[in-house]
């Protein structure tokens, strides 16, 4: 008899289901949507500004300014600080594609350097090294607080302070977390949030946000995302249409009075898989050990957007995962860097060698509020079947 026969049938596990909290505020949201049809305002209007003013206390910052997503957020927070052609922004390789695409948007160039190896984060080291010898104006810094985790903002901050840096966080998939006390999306000039439905704070489509501490950014961004009108009809610049619909802000608005007690749930699922894990002794310092597990810098409060693993045999391991129907995923597969589409930057493998060793490696795992304790388990004993 094979051992596998005795062992008891895993769980299927779903890397994400929405389903589960919609059930639990199923009345709410109905409720928030049939109050805007009745009102027949559904783009911009009340309900946003309302949004925008809960969303601006949440991360403890004094504007906040709806848009259409999280790509035309990262987009409206360059160009409301003024950085476009002939300027340079320094960002990481290790990231979403919307990251460096909001760059050349704008006009600028983006100059890439690698991450930590720990918190996969851009490195302020490798920020540092990028800077020098540049023949380009480096106006900004974009460190992307991956994974849910805030970058190393005191050193990017005391970078900026030294160089005259702008410092734009991209917060896709960070709302709720902090730095040294300081809430992501106040831990620069200005920062981006995506509202994306897989995201801690999700609508049911696209949107996003821009957050700033300061006014004359937050008008510029409120401008430029109406086709650059401050009066209707009259345009002092060409902006973009990047207004948030006003659907999605009212299923915001119920979905922030959960959020804080939804990222408290993904740390305890977090700590939980650590738990686990380390019983299953499947916890390594590198992959030739084991399993790396995530790590949390001491100053951080992170939200656990994603669960991400260093894992031996990777690609292995996820085929029997999902023979097992268990979900899980890879962010990201192929750094920026070597990314066809970008091919003119003039980077080559080898560049970026932290950034292109964590690509072959990395595995996220099922983490979110509704998941259940004996599905978080099913995973890591299917890790552990694996390995045995």
């Amino acid at each position: 008899m094979n051992l596998t026969d005795t062992q008891p049938k895993l769980l299927a596990v779903p890397m994400l289901d929405l389903r589960r909290e919609f059930a639990e505020i199923r009345s709410e949201v109905l409720d928030a949507i049939s109050s805007v049809c009745e009102s027949q305002h559904f783009i911009l209007g009340p309900d946003v500004a309302r949004f925008e003013q809960e969303a601006a206390l949440a991360c403890q910052v004094p504007f906040a300014v709806g848009c259409a997503s999280g790509t035309d957020a990262l987009w409206l927070a360059l160009a409301a600080l003024r950085i476009g052609p002939g300027d340079a922004v320094i960002t990481t390789p290790f990231s979403f594609f919307a990251t460096v695409s909001s760059i050349l948007r704008t006009g600028a160039k983006p100059i890439l350097a690698d991450i930590d190896a720990k918190t996969f984060n851009l490195s302020p080291d490798s920020v540092e090294q990028a800077l020098s010898g540049r023949q380009e104006r480096v106006a900004a810094v974009m460190p992307v607080h991956l994974y849910g985790q805030c970058a190393d903002m005191s050193a990017l901050g005391a970078l900026r302070q030294r160089a005259g840096l702008k410092l734009v966080e991209d917060a896709a998939q960070a709302f709720g977390a902090s730095w040294d006390g300081v809430r992501a999306g106040g831990l620069g000039d200005a920062a981006a949030f995506s509202f994306y439905p897989t995201k801690n704070l999700s609508a049911y489509g696209d949107a996003g946000m821009l957050t700033t501490g300061d006014p004359v950014v937050a008008e510029r961004a409120v401008m430029l995302r109406a086709h650059g009108m401050r009066n209707r009809y009259f345009h002092d610049e060409i902006g973009w249409n990047s207004r948030l619909d006003t659907l999605q802000a009212t299923v915001l608005r119920v979905k922030l009075r959960r959020v804080e007690a939804g990222n408290q749930r993904r740390r305890e699922l977090a700590d939980l898989y650590h738990q686990r894990f380390a019983a299953a002794r499947l916890v390594g310092e590198t992959i030739a050990d084991g399993v790396v597990l995530p790590f949390t810098d001491p100053r951080a409060v992170p939200v656990f957007h994603q669960y991400v693993i260093r894992a031996p045999r990777r690609d292995a391991l996820r085929e029997y995962l999902r023979t097992h129907s268990i979900g899980s995923e890879v962010y990201y597969p192929q750094p920026l860097h070597l990314q066809k589409s970008l091919e003119h930057l003039g980077y080559r493998q080898g560049d970026l060698p932290v950034s292109e060793q964590a690509a072959k490696e990395v595995l996220a795992l099922p983490i979110f509020p509704e998941l259940r304790v004996e599905e978080l388990e099913s995973v890591v004993e299917a890790v552990r079947r694996f390995y045995a």
